[in-house]
């Protein structure tokens, strides 16, 4: 015979789950797996994306290797590289174009249209990864952030769907926070910064979209850099910045540097904005639309150009040029700042997969070097180089946190950052002059756009203030 309370328990829970209140246990449970769940998505960003770095370290090296065998041969790979990663782009992934981080920000934007997976699709986003190996190799200036932050985006929304297909969706999670969790995973590995992850998807992603913001954000973004350190150490990406604050006109000279990168960061912007057909006469437009493959192999000649009369300094993403820099060394020509914008936008111009946080970071640093020799070495070149790292990233992105923050990751220079933040801040502003929207935001508005004319959506997404207003952007 059962004991009286024994059945009154029992008809209680009977109760209970004719009313269809699961238990508080069993909801517990569920928010926990989803939870440990979307950590482990995490861990997996981190093992694809250290895989990344080592191959473009690889990839590094075989371009060094050929450049100093047979130079010359740079004016026949570098363009017959750019077309064909341009026409496999075009064929195969048409949507892995550019950096990756407007594609985020766009799929982001299009709630509630199924279609706009298909700009974080898993086997598209993962073209990125061949594609920009090819360009690296060749000499392309690409980076390999942009393509990490929508690789880690397209993985967590892959890894949640395939759990909904068996029974656990992630129901705790909306979408448009998964995709900036994965997003964010991505950059934090990409530069093992995952502080400036973090920022990053608050102030990028989180400007334009209305998201709720959970700890498992930030949990999934320290899981990243748990894995990743376990993998390949926690090592400051430039190395440990050791110079110190200028004694005497440092804001002076922090100012001048918010100056000169926050124009120059500006043009950069607005050129990547416009696009070739936004900057080229209006007479050959529809030629240029009608033989992408052809403008890339064009395009590519100029980067072959660039890095000739730069003794190849602007090949590939330019780590090794901008931790040469900081560590105060000279650098090749007066003109490695321009240099390396140049080459930077007719890689972008030519439509391959590739990201622009590094050779924008090299850019800015080549502009630290160069003021530091204008002034004959009288001002610390290192503090010059790191100010300018900052700035122009800033004005290159309208991310001012962002371009602080993981300037400082990348650096150990956390000493500097106030003065990372002030140079940051006030490089942005001068941006704004000369591109007022965001890059980043301009290029989103084209892809989503593409896609609802590809859908015959007439939905304007402007209008729920989700995007800012077409700029004239070529994605």
């Amino acid at each position: 015979m059962k004991h009286p309370h024994s059945r009154w328990r029992h008809q209680k829970t009977q109760h209970r789950e004719q009313a269809g209140c699961p238990s508080v246990f069993g909801e517990y449970f569920k928010v926990a797996a989803q939870a440990c769940l979307v950590l482990a998505g995490g861990a997996a960003i981190a093992l694809i994306t250290a895989a990344f770095a080592s191959m473009v370290t690889l990839v590094h090296s075989w371009q060094v290797r050929w450049v100093d065998t047979a130079p010359w041969l740079a004016w026949l790979l570098v363009p017959s590289a750019l077309a064909v990663a341009r026409w496999l782009t075009l064929r195969y992934a048409p949507l892995a174009e550019g950096s990756g981080i407007p594609q985020v920000m766009a799929a982001m934007s299009l709630e509630g249209r199924p279609y706009r997976f298909q700009l974080v699709s898993l086997m598209q986003s993962l073209w990125k990864i061949p594609l920009a190996l090819l360009a690296l190799l060749f000499g392309a200036s690409i980076g390999r952030e942009g393509p990490s932050v929508q690789i880690g985006a397209a993985i967590m929304v892959a890894w949640s769907q395939f759990w909904e297909k068996r029974g656990l969706p992630f129901h705790r999670f909306q979408t448009n926070e998964l995709m900036a969790t994965g997003a964010a995973a991505g950059l934090a590995a990409a530069f093992n910064a995952p502080l400036a992850g973090v920022i990053f998807a608050i102030e990028e992603l989180g400007r334009d979209i209305s998201l709720r913001w959970y700890g498992i954000l930030v949990a999934t973004v320290l899981t990243t850099a748990y894995v990743l350190d376990t993998a390949m150490g926690n090592i400051a990406y430039f190395g440990i910045f050791t110079g110190a604050a200028l004694e005497r006109h440092m804001l002076v000279w922090t100012l001048a540097c918010a100056v000169l990168c926050g124009l120059t960061g500006g043009l950069f912007a607005w050129l990547l904005t416009k696009g070739p057909t936004g900057v080229a006469p209006a007479a050959i437009n529809g030629w240029m639309r009608r033989h992408p493959v052809l403008v890339a192999f064009l395009l590519g000649l100029v980067v072959a150009a660039i890095g000739h009369f730069s003794a190849y300094a602007t090949f590939g993403t330019g780590y090794g040029v901008t931790k040469s820099a900081m560590a105060g060394n000279p650098v090749e020509g007066d003109t490695l700042g321009a240099a390396k914008l140049a080459a930077t936008v007719a890689s972008y111009w030519a439509g391959i997969p590739g990201g622009i946080f590094t050779p924008a970071l090299t850019a800015g640093a080549g502009f630290g070097a160069n003021l530091a020799s204008l002034t004959g070495n009288l001002v610390d070149q290192r503090v010059l180089v790191l100010l300018c790292m900052a700035a122009f990233l800033a004005a290159a992105t309208q991310a001012p946190l962002t371009a602080a923050v993981i300037t400082m990751e990348m650096t150990s220079s956390g000493s500097m950052l106030l003065w990372l933040l002030i140079v940051s801040v006030c490089a942005s502003q001068v941006s704004r002059l000369i591109c007022p929207v965001p890059f980043y935001h301009a290029s989103a508005r084209v892809f989503a756009d593409r896609l609802r004319t590809a859908h015959n959506d007439t939905s304007d997404g402007q209008a729920q203030g989700m995007l800012p207003g077409k700029n004239g952007a070529d994605a």
